[in-house]
């Protein structure tokens, strides 16, 4: 260990930014050294987020080394205002917070945070009365999610204070269809840096012309600079007329409120008139074939959660020859399209799916996409009693974890086999 301990900083730094976050927490519990390096390395911690909760549990010592490592993003379960405060004087420099599951009605203490610019309030338990709050960070926000939670406010109110983040790159608001917006218009007519926007839709059966327009536009600027759109609960008429202020839109998700939402696939007039969309992601909804012949040539990303059959696949390796990542989850059986993602989809970098009922030969064909790096399994879980369904142990089935390591032996571990996700604590759980 002695020699170990002559090594540079740097060099340790180097080994350090390999592991996980896990791993460097134990290798800092390992020695009054190692914990001063990785404590006060800040690039060992880019992008690192906490989960808090309890406060009464952290002590001093806590709260210093959250403070060494200068986290930037936090998620506070089930807060109050003293914990707001507390966690104000020990990370003033918080620039990402998410309020999950909000004890108390106001939230003033956000001001507290000068260098906040992504704020995310869920599943609050007590209603938010007021949205006047977010005026106090008018001038820094510039991502804003607020989802599953009660503003007892009129929709007017809402909208006059959101409309004041004119910093705003990202919004989110994700309700039970209380807030009723006729159109969106107004909101993105003072948005004008928007980027990303997701918005609940199961308010809304036919969308006006005007919709998407922004109001009070200058002559012939009716385009909005909108790149990424999540509509949920979707299932609404729509035009193309409404869908042109949308013609640089390059990711479109569409979760549809119903698995087959009416006799007209409003889908269709989304794809015939977005044709310059990269990136399509659907949940529930008419059956894959009923749209298949409508999708874009210029996708290279393709999410699809939907009824679908061989046949559909191989329409849509003729409609979209470059698609680089793909995520399968169809309603029935994978089985039988598995073996055929080599030929139709030669061309995938990454591919998500799910192994139960995919048999160990097609599993292991995946060797055969030769720009594959990442391969994600999405259901790591088993049942190691097959008379007893209700054991259920959450991890890679023994199973699972042979064939990954023979599909990383024959690729020469060139592909990654991803057996568990970890979803990014800032991001709501309706996505």
């Amino acid at each position: 260990m002695a020699a170990a301990l002559q090594l540079p900083a740097e060099l340790w730094l180097q080994v350090f930014s390999f592991l996980s976050w896990r791993d460097k927490l134990s290798m800092r519990c390992t020695c009054s050294h190692f914990r001063h390096l990785v404590d006060k390395s800040r690039p060992l911690w880019r992008g690192f987020s906490v989960v808090l909760r309890h406060f009464s549990r952290y002590n001093r010592p806590f709260w210093r080394s959250l403070a060494q490592r200068h986290v930037g993003s936090v998620s506070l379960r089930s807060g109050k205002k003293k914990d707001l405060k507390q966690l104000s004087t020990w990370l003033p420099a918080l620039d990402a917070l998410r309020l999950d599951d909000w004890r108390e009605g106001g939230v003033d203490e956000l001001k507290q945070f000068r260098q906040l610019q992504h704020l995310s309030v869920t599943s609050c338990s007590t209603p938010l009365k007021n949205p006047d709050f977010l005026l106090s960070l008018r001038h820094q926000l510039t991502q804003l999610s607020l989802c599953n939670i009660q503003l007892t406010c009129p929709a007017p109110h809402l909208l006059a204070a959101v409309s004041q983040l004119t910093r705003l790159t990202s919004l989110q608001l994700h309700h039970d269809g209380s807030l009723r917006f006729p159109t969106l218009s107004g909101v993105l007519s003072h948005l004008t840096e928007l980027r990303h926007l997701s918005w609940t839709m199961i308010t809304y059966k036919t969308l006006s012309h005007d919709f998407f327009s922004p109001a009070h536009h200058r002559a012939g600027d009716t385009v909005l600079q909108l790149s990424d759109l999540q509509l949920l609960n979707y299932d609404a008429m729509v035009t193309e007329e409404t869908l042109q202020p949308l013609s640089r839109l390059r990711s479109l998700s569409i979760f549809h409120l119903y698995s087959v939402p009416g006799p007209t696939c409003h889908l269709r007039t989304w794809l015939t008139s977005l044709q310059q969309l990269c990136s399509l992601s659907i949940h529930g909804g008419h059956p894959l074939a009923v749209y298949a012949d409508c999708l874009p040539s210029s996708l290279l990303s393709l999410t699809l959660c939907v009824d679908l059959q061989p046949e559909d696949l191989q329409l849509v390796s003729i409609r979209a020859p470059h698609l680089e990542h793909l995520h399968l989850e169809p309603w029935s059986s994978s089985s039988n399209l598995v073996r055929l993602l080599p030929q139709l989809f030669p061309h995938l970098r990454t591919l998500r799916i799910r192994h139960q009922h995919v048999s160990d030969e097609d599993f292991l064909c995946l060797q055969q996409l030769q720009q594959l790096h990442t391969l994600e399994v999405l259901d790591s879980y088993y049942r190691p009693d097959p008379t007893d369904p209700s054991w259920v142990v959450y991890q890679p089935s023994p199973r699972l974890l042979q064939l990954s390591a023979d599909l990383q032996r024959r690729t020469s571990h060139r592909v990654r086999v991803v057996t568990s996700s970890h979803r990014d604590p800032l991001t709501c759980d309706c996505v």
